[in-house]
């Protein structure tokens, strides 16, 4: 793909996605996926969700089609569950509204997936998170039945987050959301991984991060082979859900940048193990990752879409140096078959 400054970057994007967005031009963009328009998840937690669902519309994009789906049809329908399986364990299992991109996966093929425009919400989802269990606690202490239990749930979540409409109709064929997402993503496709050594590589792990309170798997390589793959599936046209660490300095949104404070350090296996098991890389955000791009040095980036709006200097996308991804990603989501040993080091 030719070469491209970020001012034309940015106009690229709006092309494809009906918005005129003009951004400094900090940066040359090397490749860069067809992307929907920059979401606002608000004061929501749900960063997995929009991320995830992001790669799948950029999937859908490069290859032709067309798709913008609802984060809060899924988070609905995830937490209905959930409030059950909190009246069932008698409120040892929590009513939570965060998650792993892998949770995005796993609820994508449960529930199913609605158009963004046929289900909107503006949901303050920390607040129904707490309805949810306290309805959840009241139909314990009188032993209410789950019958009973799905209505009173169905109706916190129709007034907090909105009512679902039975039906998707979209290009004048009619769908349940499942066989809607089944048109539009085939969740076996993806292979989330990981890499961390007090894990054996090559072999699917559980993920022992909070947000990953359902033990999803993910499959274990070095973190050479995690940068590789990554690289790959972005110059071939296939975005990338990123899963890491935020909060330990080097990302900030208002300039639109996540590097590493004092520089660019070699990133190794060892370095991102003792980040990770001192709390100083923790599971805080999800984004899509969309495109690769150089800084004046000649330097890698990675071209991120986030889930914060557009007030930011790229309208909303943001630069990852490499050595920051090395350092700070907790996991990935990929279109990307389970790589072998023979890979390391590529």
């Amino acid at each position: 793909m030719k070469t491209f400054i970020v001012l034309l970057a940015a106009a690229v994007m709006a092309c494809s996605c009906g918005r005129q967005e003009t951004a400094p031009a900090a940066f040359t963009v090397e490749t860069l996926n067809k992307a929907t328009p920059v979401k606002d998840q608000g004061r929501s937690p749900l960063c997995w969700l929009y991320a995830m669902l992001a790669v799948i519309e950029s999937d859908r994009l490069m290859m032709g089609d067309s798709v913008n789906l609802s984060p809060h049809f899924t988070a609905r329908a995830m937490l209905a569950d959930m409030a059950g399986r909190s009246y069932l364990t008698q409120g040892a299992e929590p009513v939570r509204a965060d998650g792993t991109a892998a949770d995005a996966l796993a609820a994508i093929a449960g529930y199913g997936v609605m158009p963004y425009d046929a289900y909107r919400s503006e949901c303050n989802y920390d607040a129904l998170c707490r309805k949810l269990a306290a309805v959840a606690a009241q139909a314990v202490a009188v032993r209410a039945g789950m019958e009973r239990l799905r209505g009173r749930v169905d109706g916190v979540l129709d007034s907090a987050v909105n009512p679902v409409p039975r039906r998707v109709w979209l290009y004048g064929v009619e769908y349940t959301p499942r066989q809607f997402a089944a048109s539009v993503c085939d969740p076996s496709e993806y292979t989330a991984m990981t890499s961390y050594a007090h894990l054996p590589f090559y072999q699917d792990v559980r993920l022992d991060v909070p947000a990953n309170r359902l033990g999803r798997r993910f499959y274990n390589v070095p973190v050479d082979t995690l940068e590789a793959l990554t690289l790959a599936a972005l110059r071939a046209g296939r975005s990338v859900c990123w899963e890491g660490g935020i909060d330990n300095g080097g990302f900030s949104f208002a300039d639109g940048t996540a590097r590493l404070a004092g520089g660019s350090p070699e990133v190794t296996q060892a370095a991102r193990q003792r980040a990770f098991e001192r709390f100083e890389v923790t599971d805080d955000h999800c984004m899509a990752l969309i495109g690769t791009a150089r800084d004046g040095r000649g330097r890698l980036w990675l071209v991120c879409k986030n889930s914060w709006g557009t007030d930011n200097p790229y309208g909303g996308l943001m630069y990852m140096s490499l050595p920051y991804f090395r350092l700070n990603t907790v996991a990935v989501v990929m279109k990307a078959a389970k790589p072998a040993p023979a890979h390391v080091g590529s």
